[in-house]
């Protein structure tokens, strides 16, 4: 049986798939809260997410971004444990430790479009569900552009 999107999240919740220490030991990718970030009047888009306490998870797991561009993310820490996040950037990946109850801020660089994947790399964190994604829409930069003809677009 397939479910509809209407039904997913009661779906998850039967499977137990919503959730720390149930079917699966951690949350799976992708089944948390989505998120929109803000454009602000110079350019840079922000966002917040944080780690619930005792959730093990990042919320929103995704943010959704209207184009490739400078990124200002927030990351707080609800949690009674330390973690970190290993977070992408155009060139080298931007490391935050985030101590219990801390917050901390990433100005980001990714320049194209695609999903762009971020977690904690302490003890078991990504195994358990402290994973997230960031997504950016728009169009490929003309300079990674590959020199062929127009293809047709869906």
């Amino acid at each position: 049986m397939t479910a509809t999107a209407g039904d997913r999240a009661a779906d998850l919740a039967a499977a137990g798939l919503d959730g720390q220490n149930r079917t699966a030991l951690g949350r799976v990718l992708g089944t948390g809260n989505v998120g929109h970030a803000e454009v602000g009047s110079d350019g840079i888009m922000r966002a917040t997410v944080r780690i619930p306490e005792d959730e093990l998870c990042w919320d929103p797991a995704i943010l959704v971004f209207p184009e490739g561009g400078e990124v200002e993310l927030t990351l707080i820490n609800d949690d009674k444990n330390t973690h970190c996040a290993v977070l992408p950037n155009n060139g080298d990946p931007k490391i935050i430790w985030l101590v219990n109850h801390s917050k901390g801020t990433a100005r980001l660089s990714l320049g194209g479009p695609g999903t762009y994947y971020y977690g904690s790399t302490t003890g078991n964190d990504e195994g358990r569900g402290l994973t997230a994604a960031l997504v950016f829409g728009g169009e490929v930069p003309d300079s990674a552009k590959i020199d062929r003809p127009p293809q047709s677009r869906p």
